[in-house]
Order: C-alpha cells, then structure tokens, then sequence
C-alpha cells in the first residue's frame, strides 16, 4: 500500500499521475508553487488547529493540487515528498531558481543597507533565496532585503559534517513536525542537518530508518562512529562519538547533547528498544 505521507491521494481528489493506481473522485494536474515564507506548516488537514505534519522552508516547491476558500492548499513538497495542507498566503508562483541559501541557525533579513533598521524578516538555516547583488556586507535578495552576507552560502555549498550541524541546534526546543531552529523534532534534526551536507534525506524517523546509509550488524552496532543513527520506534539520535548522542526529544523537550548509554537506557525503561543502526560513512 501506498504511504499516505508521500501519496497525493484523497477519496475525493488525487494526482493525475496516479489515475489508475488509487481510487479517487477525481484526477487532477499539479501547479508548482514556491514557499514564500521563511517557515511554512505543513498540516494534517486545512486548518490552523490541525497537527504539524512537518514545515517547508522558504525556496522549496511545492506542487499544488487543491486550494479552498479559506486559505489553504493541498500538495506535494518536491524535495522529500510530503503531503499535507499549506497556508495558501505562503505560496508564490516561481520566478527564478534559487542562487544561496541561509547557513547560520537563523538570520536577520534588513530593508535596507544598515543593522541599525527594523528586520524585515527572520530567516532560517536552509531557507533558500535569490541573491541579485552583493552591497558591501550584505547579499541584496530578490525581494529586496538584505542578508548579512556571512550567512548567505552558495546554492552548491556544503557543510562537512553533519553531526556539527545537529550540535549547533543544542538548546533548541522540541517542537513535533518541527525543522528550525525555532523548534524542531528528531527525524527533523537529521533531515535539515543532513540537508546542510548536501545529503538527501526523507522526513519521518522510520523512513530514515529504511533508507538512509547502511544497516549495521550485530558486531559492528557496538563500535559506533560519528554520524551513526541510532534508531527507535519512533525516535532517531545521532552518535557524536562513542559515548555521546545528540537528538531532540520530548523528555528534554529540546535538542541535547546526551549520555549514549544512558539514553538508551532511559528509552528501554520506557518501553522501547533500539530497532536499527545505521551508518551514513
């Protein structure tokens, strides 16, 4: 069966592509839209009390499928292949690719070429933008802020590891759906510092846990390295070395640098074993 998460498919209302593969009232054409806010949600259905599915940053796209009346919009994110109703105020027809993206946790986007002026915007790490000019210090976007041009990298830029991106987020609170450093949860940390090294990444802990790296075995599961994951049901943490992890979990209710054993003891006192570990290098 087909995962819900990933299939544009309602009872009423599906993608033209899956005519003939689910059943549906009927089948429509996307239109790709661009995320216009630096922080977009992602819900479970169209309303502002729905449950956060996950978050799209600003600079993704997203194929659209259905819009209503009050402000929301059904679709498809193009990067990992969510679906789920958006603010439909968040959403900008495509102009142009693209060209930098934010790699500080957060930074301040001014209307003008001066600190001293009231932001304009608050943007996140990932939050992808069009730079069209450099002013002195500052990277002028196309909608005519200006970024602190240390926080802005090139499109094709990278992080070199992964794991210092997850440790800079410490201290961030826990927030379910989450992927900034306003708030994020644990398979959220991994896909967006994943992300900032250039890796792919699916958003939910057990899609991360099918797919991402290479399974270790039985032996190797008791020499961890840097970068491993370390899988539960419904949870993900990321080795710093070995005896140390960082994951943003609920018990903290924030991203912590943690014990290794004795968090994965505190996780089988609450009923859960370690269901896989996997290692990305």
């Amino acid at each position: 069966m087909d995962d819900p998460r990933l299939t544009p498919a309602r009872p009423d209302l599906a993608a033209r592509h899956l005519q003939g593969k689910v059943k549906a009232g009927r089948f429509v054409e996307g239109e790709e839209f661009e995320i216009s806010d630096a922080i977009a949600p992602m819900r479970e259905g169209p309303s502002a009390d729905a449950m956060l599915l996950t978050q799209a940053l600003k600079g993704e796209r997203v194929t659209i499928y259905d819009r209503n009346s009050e402000g929301f919009a059904w679709g498809q994110l193009n990067g990992d292949g969510y679906v789920g109703w958006l603010p439909d105020r968040a959403l900008t027809p495509p102009v142009s690719k693209p060209t930098h993206k934010i790699t500080s946790l957060r930074t301040l986007a001014f209307p003008g070429p001066s600190i001293k002026l009231p932001p304009a915007e608050t943007l996140v790490l990932g939050d992808l933008v069009t730079v069209i000019r450099e002013d002195g210090p500052f990277a002028v976007t196309r909608e005519g802020w200006y970024l602190p041009g240390q926080h802005a990298g090139a499109i094709d830029s990278y992080e070199e590891d992964f794991v210092a991106v997850a440790e800079r987020f410490v201290g961030t609170p826990y927030l379910w759906g989450g992927k900034s450093s306003f708030g994020l949860d644990c398979s959220g940390l991994v896909q967006v510092s994943l992300s900032a090294a250039g890796v792919r990444c699916p958003r939910d802990s057990d899609m991360q846990e099918n797919s991402v790296g290479k399974m270790l075995g039985a032996a190797e599961s008791s020499n961890l390295n840097r970068g491993d994951l370390i899988f539960w049901q419904g949870h993900v943490a990321i080795v710093r070395d070995g005896d140390s992890i960082v994951h943003a979990n609920a018990h903290h209710m924030a991203t912590v640098i943690e014990d290794a054993n004795e968090a994965i003891a505190r996780i089988k006192a609450a009923g859960t074993e370690i269901t896989a570990i996997r290692r990305l290098r």
